[in-house]
């Protein structure tokens, strides 16, 4: 039996009902399984192990005096996080004090010098410790989203002691981003030259104690 619409010459065949059904069945199953994978992609807590993109972290070190200051670079080589229900649990690094840079002194001769004077053994004595390494104790949420107090253990020259700062931290998908402001007191780490914790009259040759670690880390999940 043909179905006439306005009288047209177009005609239709009546539906098949067992075969619709069987049509709404699967579009009902690819929808229900559409649904449930982008409820898990999207609805899960990140977990596992991101790797440090040294390429792409930055360290930048900062250092004062009585009659100055002076600021630099140096490169992480590498460090891994872990991550459990979206919180950082655990975390070491690695610091290739190889790569130590000068950026302020423009004068070569001027600079080689000064980075000569770093790496020397009155600073950190970078041919016997050529790495320096920071692993995470605990991570702390603070009262402002996204912010945290870090801590953990920096180990300079050999030296190991606990250093907390703090820190923010954002986890967007595949990827873990973190920035922070570090204060280390070197003379912590056996660093004494120009101290005027050591040497009182010094006067205005004196170093301060305390430099600065501004850190901008990227890590990747593995």
């Amino acid at each position: 039996m043909y179905v006439h619409v306005f009288s047209s010459n177009l005609s239709f065949k009546p539906y098949n009902t067992k075969k619709m059904k069987q049509i709404k069945a699967t579009f009902a199953a690819f929808a229900l399984l559409a649904i449930s994978a982008s409820a898990f992609a999207g609805g899960g807590k990140a977990n596992g192990k991101y790797a440090v993109n040294t390429a792409q972290s930055n360290l930048v070190w900062k250092a004062e005096k009585v009659t100055g200051k002076h600021d630099g670079t140096v490169k992480l080589s590498g460090g891994e996080i872990t991550v459990a229900n979206d919180k950082l649990v655990a975390g070491s690094f690695t610091i290739d004090m190889t790569t130590m840079a000068v950026v302020d002194i423009k004068d070569a001769n001027m600079n080689g010098k000064l980075l000569g004077h770093l790496k020397s053994d009155d600073f950190f004595s970078v041919d016997k410790h050529k790495t320096a390494t920071f692993v995470i104790t605990s991570v702390t949420p603070a009262s402002q989203a996204g912010s945290y107090t870090v801590k953990g253990n920096l180990t300079i020259k050999g030296i190991t002691k606990p250093i907390e700062f703090p820190a923010a931290i954002i986890m967007d998908g595949k990827t873990l981003k973190a920035t922070a402001t570090i204060t280390v007191d070197r003379t912590q780490f056996d660093i004494r030259y120009g101290s005027k914790s050591f040497f009182e009259s010094i006067g205005d040759k004196a170093i301060y104690d305390d430099f600065i670690i501004e850190l901008q880390l990227v890590a990747n999940t593995k």
